[in-house]
């Protein structure tokens, strides 16, 4: 795409070349999750970023992302992640292994240009990587699904060291703490930014409107039910991706930290003047939002947007992910995955039921009003008007 002699907004007023390619500002980051709040419409997206996940390809897509750089394997082969092969299908040009030096060589909002795989800042070369099409990524992924049982095994190991260290927490449900907000035998809905939460959420208002569940946040899934129109009753993490509205929205505050007590999110919260309780947990903040609600006497707890398959489980690329596997386990009685929710809820009554019971009644009370002296007296009120009505307009023709 060329952009002949015009100048890109936030470019410190460089001018961009008629050259080919595709001219844009650069935004980069070392964190996906970081650079897709800032990221706009049009832009060029410079991540670091081994195995770029399901979630985080559609969070650049939904961006808007031109292009997306990334100086590191999107597909290492380790596990079918499922990231790259979604920016394709999305048409967004995705480079990977690109140069490491481009960290060092492009500033956040400097005007790029990208044409086959290499980055111009001018018309210096800063780096280059490869240009990834569907062949190519369709081939890595077959190669990664053939070394699968390595990731399987490696997974079963992080799960027996994450039940050495959490096993009190999983089974005794020590170290949970103390909460205003009462879950005992009540739905509770915990809500994570992950797959789908959009639809799932979405499909679920018949079944919000009519249990009433707990709402819980998950980070950014705080914002997700604030985008839906609810307020979230509960929200739980380290609050590195959620917004200041949600955190000072009224509900009740719960920092994820880690094993030793450190609570990094602890600090904005008290910035924002509001008080929040701890967890320490070595899991993920979905599996100690669970946790949390099978501790306090929740009914069911129905999930939207978390982990329910191996595949998704791997595509988060890290070891903490024994950790929501095992919590899947403990809660798993209680546990409904959004989907299925949708699938199987129906209104107590549905609408053709309510229609013909508001008929019913209203022949109902017909009858009983024809059979009443009170009946009888309107029916003749209303022939008289009638018979009133036919003699009028007999008279406008006569």
């Amino acid at each position: 795409m060329k952009v002949p002699g015009s100048k890109l907004p936030g470019l410190r007023g460089r001018k961009v070349s008629d050259l080919p390619g595709l001219a844009a500002v650069a935004r980069i980051d070392r964190r996906t999750k970081r650079l897709t709040k800032r990221l706009k419409p049009g832009e060029i997206a410079i991540i670091d970023h081994v195995d770029v996940d399901r979630v985080s390809a559609e969070a650049l897509v939904a961006c808007g992302a031109a292009a997306v750089i990334n100086v590191a394997a999107g597909i290492s082969g380790r596990y079918p992640n499922l990231g790259p092969q979604i920016l394709i299908e999305a048409g967004v040009p995705f480079v990977d292994n690109a140069t490491p030096e481009l960290f060092e060589r492009v500033a956040d909002g400097d005007a790029v240009r990208l044409c086959d795989g290499v980055v111009y800042v001018g018309d210096e070369v800063v780096g280059k990587g490869e240009v990834e099409t569907g062949e190519s990524v369709e081939a890595a992924m077959a190669e990664a699904r053939a070394g699968l049982s390595l990731q399987i095994e490696a997974f079963a190991v992080n799960t027996m060291e994450y039940v050495k260290g959490e096993g009190r927490l999983l089974i005794d449900g020590v170290g949970v703490p103390e909460i205003r907000t009462r879950m005992e035998n009540r739905h509770v809905l915990v809500v994570v930014r992950g797959y789908h939460y959009k639809e799932d959420i979405a499909t679920l208002r018949s079944y919000i409107r009519e249990y009433r569940p707990v709402l819980i946040g998950v980070d950014g899934g705080a914002d997700a039910l604030l985008e839906a129109g609810y307020l979230p009753d509960l929200i739980v993490g380290d609050f590195d991706s959620v917004s200041t509205k949600a955190l000072t929205c009224g509900a009740e505050l719960v920092v994820h930290a880690y094993r030793d007590g450190r609570a990094p999110g602890l600090e904005r919260v008290h910035q924002l003047g509001r008080e929040a309780v701890i967890f320490p947990a070595t899991g993920t903040s979905e599996d100690i939002a669970m946790l949390l609600a099978d501790d306090k006497g929740a009914e069911l707890i129905v999930a939207v947007g978390t982990h329910a398959t191996l595949e998704e489980f791997l595509d988060k690329g890290r070891s903490g992910m024994a950790s929501t596997f095992l919590t899947r386990l403990r809660v798993g009685s209680k546990l409904v995955d959004a989907k299925g929710v949708s699938r199987l809820y129906r209104n107590r009554i549905s609408t053709p039921q309510l229609l013909l019971l508001v008929v019913a009644a209203l022949v109902t009370m017909g009858v009983a009003l024809l059979a009443s002296p009170l009946g009888n007296t309107w029916l003749n009120a209303i022939q008289d008007l009638w018979n009133a009505f036919i003699f009028w307009m007999v008279g406008l023709f006569s």
